[in-house]
């Protein structure tokens, strides 16, 4: 039964596990517990707009009962003037917690979960760009991480060469972590949108010249050889892997890396020679359909062949393909290809028709864009048109 005592040295060895707890006689509210173990703790017990609050002061290994009655008159003062001090103290953990999230801590305890709710199939892709990328921030807590230290890096990414696309496409991502973190209260605010980055010339045209085409090819047929050779299980197959008909198909579709790497097999058409892109896959969000050539036919129906149960087209041990940055960039090497990325593959597509004379219009429908003025950049590839219409007046 709980005893009423003033609680001093004496009274707190005479209590007792049957006693259960010693209210103090002189300030109200100031009471010990003792546990089965036998472990004192001391408390305050105050009632404040209509809440009851029991706060706890210490224990009775740390503090002596003078102690603790000083700390009890302290929090008893700041209620009679309208302080929730448990609410207080509630607060203070949570900004200390707050102060201590790393973004480390953040991105696996928390965002990752919400990417893959978001979107199952760019998850992996958007928490290994903030991990890899940024992965000497990874024990900094959140709220010590400031647009100068992205700034540095995107400096330190320019000056390694990093396209200007890669480094934007890392630091949104990252921003987007940390707009969620202010979302969910883990901080007040952050300051990355004062981030400057670089702007890119979407002018830029890069696409192979008919010796480097050649090249390529010659490269992606001596891998497949010098993989055939280090695994003889290999020696006998048409494809090695994904890399030659996901380039190839590339090379003749125009399509871009998303719109490849989400393509299942039903979404093409061999009887009619074509294959759909779904809206959800496309960046305009509008399904197209693009017919296929000879050539892609011809490898779309021996790489299934190879690859029986896969649901999607560009797969890697029937699981689809999420990143071929490695294969990709030995080929450009062993190619002596410099300057070219994997997404100038789609320019290389468009430029090839525009130089073929094919009309800008249906150019711009197999690539999806919106409007003319993407399609417009490659006009300049066909100077024998507008001599032939300035001809018309002569």
């Amino acid at each position: 039964m709980p005893i009423k005592k003033k609680i001093t040295n004496t009274s707190i060895k005479a209590l007792t596990v049957e006693q259960g707890r010693l209210n103090d006689t002189e300030i109200s509210g100031f009471h010990a517990r003792i546990s089965p173990k036998g472990a004192i703790k001391y408390y305050f017990y105050y009632r404040l707009n209509g809440k009851q609050r029991n706060y706890f002061i210490g224990s009775a290994d740390s503090l002596t009962p003078t102690q603790a009655r000083d700390l009890v008159k302290e929090k008893a003062g700041l209620v009679a003037s309208g302080v929730d001090v448990q609410e207080s103290r509630h607060e203070a953990k949570k900004m200390e917690m707050r102060k201590s999230l790393t973004l480390g801590r953040f991105l696996s305890d928390h965002y990752k979960d919400y990417l893959i709710a978001l979107n199952p199939k760019r998850a992996k892709q958007s928490y290994m760009c903030i991990a890899n990328s940024f992965e000497h921030l990874m024990d900094r807590p959140l709220t010590e991480i400031k647009a100068w230290d992205i700034q540095q890096w995107i400096t330190e990414r320019r000056k390694l060469g990093r396209a200007p696309a890669t480094i934007e496409y890392c630091v949104n991502r990252l921003r987007a972590a940390f707009n969620r973190a202010v979302e969910w209260e883990f901080i007040d605010s952050h300051n990355l949108s004062s981030v400057k980055l670089i702007k890119q010339d979407n002018t830029r045209i890069r696409y192979l010249s008919k010796e480097e085409e050649e090249r390529l090819l010659e490269g992606i047929q001596a891998r497949n050889q010098s993989v055939r050779e280090s695994d003889k299980t290999k020696a006998h197959i048409k494809f090695v892997d994904f890399v030659e008909p996901l380039v190839i198909t590339a090379m003749n579709t125009g399509m871009r890396k998303g719109e490849l790497l989400t393509l299942k097999w039903e979404h093409v058409s061999f009887p009619n020679r074509y294959l759909t892109i779904r809206s959800e896959n496309a960046k305009s969000k509008k399904t197209r359909t693009i017919p296929l050539n000879d050539t892609v036919l011809n490898l779309f129906d021996s790489w299934r062949a190879q690859n029986p149960d896969a649901d999607y087209v560009f797969v890697s041990n029937n699981q689809p393909v999420e990143f071929f940055q490695y294969p990709w960039q030995s080929l450009l090497k062993e190619a002596g290809i410099e300057n070219f990325r994997f997404h100038d593959l789609r320019h290389h597509f468009a430029s090839k028709l525009v130089m073929a004379g094919v009309d800008l219009n249906i150019v711009r429908e197999l690539l999806g864009h919106a409007d003319l003025k993407m399609t417009l950049r490659y006009a300049h590839l066909a100077p024998e048109h507008k001599a032939a219409a300035v001809n018309l007046i002569g």
